[in-house]
């Protein structure tokens, strides 16, 4: 008589969170129950702080509002955005986990070509645990993978590869574009699924979409902040790509790799273009300066830490973007508010007091 299967359990269960922003009950969440229930919750509800959010039974989670970051941050709260899913790096910041998941609620599991579901997170995992090759680039794209490898002319004292900080995931159906492209194309759909994992090389950026998006919170968690956006500023739509430009160029810094691909999920819902045009049209315009600017960044050696990293950055934010715009005088501040925020709330001294305030948070979240 064959004995029962040992359970098998999911990688990283204790180590990582899954944040999401919202402003809806996440019925999404029953389409992902078979591969996210094993893991912890960091929801980030955004706008109305009465309304009730409703999450399926069965999940581990902590809920935060408006009025939860208000009490934990009091001051240093102005750094989070308001009415813009950038309001999700707060759960970032209140993590205790050494790796995060981030998605939207309205994205879906997506199939591969043969109908197989796919498990998203088991591949940014896989993605994040696995080294990162962007001094050279290798024509099959990342050797890690199964059934892959160094091509030759590879050079062997570069195979080892650095660690991966960055794991950014794509979209099938609804593309992640920006208004201009989708009032042209409204009726497109990406329907190509690439079965491909490559490093971004160091010196490339690249437009980072949060909606799919994993990252290791300890090498690169401090530079995950999403920016100023949504109310009471003169821009929207902009706050993952703020993030990807900081984030790559201290990942090119410090030695660290950031990887794209696979896995990809399901976008489902096309935002509005004309609500959208009016949320970026600024941030087209000052994007001809933003990429150049970040093109040309040189970080100090003296600057070893993402925070010191980051706070070099603000200055410099300050410095050559802040004549276009008063917003960016005051998106340099805010970068500097989110440091101190992050080095408090991540501090030992704070790590107890932060736990109970999460505790009481979940506690009360979970009795609705």
């Amino acid at each position: 008589m064959s004995k029962p299967a040992t359970p098998v359990a999911p990688p990283l269960k204790d180590e990582l969170d899954i944040v999401i922003p919202t402003i809806r009950n996440l019925d999404f969440l029953e389409m992902w129950r078979p591969f996210f229930q094993p893991y912890h919750l960091i929801i980030v509800q955004d706008g109305d702080p009465t309304k009730t959010i409703k999450v399926p039974e069965g999940f581990d989670y902590e809920l935060y509002n408006r009025n939860d970051i208000n009490r934990i941050l009091g001051p240093k709260a102005s750094c989070i955005s308001f009415k813009d899913s950038a309001c999700r790096c707060f759960g970032f910041l209140v993590s205790k986990k050494k790796y995060i998941f981030t998605i939207d609620d309205d994205c879906f599991v997506a199939k591969d070509p043969t109908g197989k579901e796919i498990n998203a997170l088991q591949q940014h995992i896989q993605n994040l645990l696995t080294p990162s090759t962007p001094f050279f680039f290798n024509t099959l794209y990342d050797p890690f993978r199964d059934g892959a490898d160094f091509v030759r002319g590879y050079p062997f004292s570069m195979r080892e590869g650095v660690p991966t900080a960055v794991s950014h995931g794509l979209w099938l159906n609804i593309p992640d574009y920006d208004a201009p492209t989708q009032l042209v194309k409204p009726l497109e759909r990406n329907t190509r699924y690439v079965d491909a994992v490559l490093t971004i090389p160091k010196g490339t950026l690249f437009p980072m979409c949060g909606m799919n998006l994993a990252f290791d919170r300890e090498l690169i968690g401090p530079a995950m902040y999403f920016g100023l956006m949504g109310d009471g500023q003169p821009i929207g739509r902009y706050d993952d790509m703020w993030a990807g430009w900081c984030t790559k160029v201290i990942t090119d810094h410090l030695g660290l790799g950031v990887k794209t691909g696979l896995p990809y999920i399901w976008h489902s819902k096309a935002s509005n273009p004309f609500v959208n045009l009016k949320k970026e049209y600024k941030g087209i315009y000052w994007q001809e300066d933003i990429i150049p600017f970040f093109q040309s960044v040189t970080l100090p050696k003296e600057s070893t830490t993402v925070q010191k990293c980051y706070i070099e950055l603000s200055k410099l934010v300050k410095e050559k973007l802040g004549p276009i715009d008063p917003y960016f005088q005051k998106l340099a501040d805010a970068m500097v508010t989110w440091i101190d925020a992050w080095d408090e709330i991540n501090s030992p001294a704070q790590s107890a007091p932060a736990a109970a305030d999460a505790k009481k948070v979940e506690s009360s979240s979970k009795k609705k």
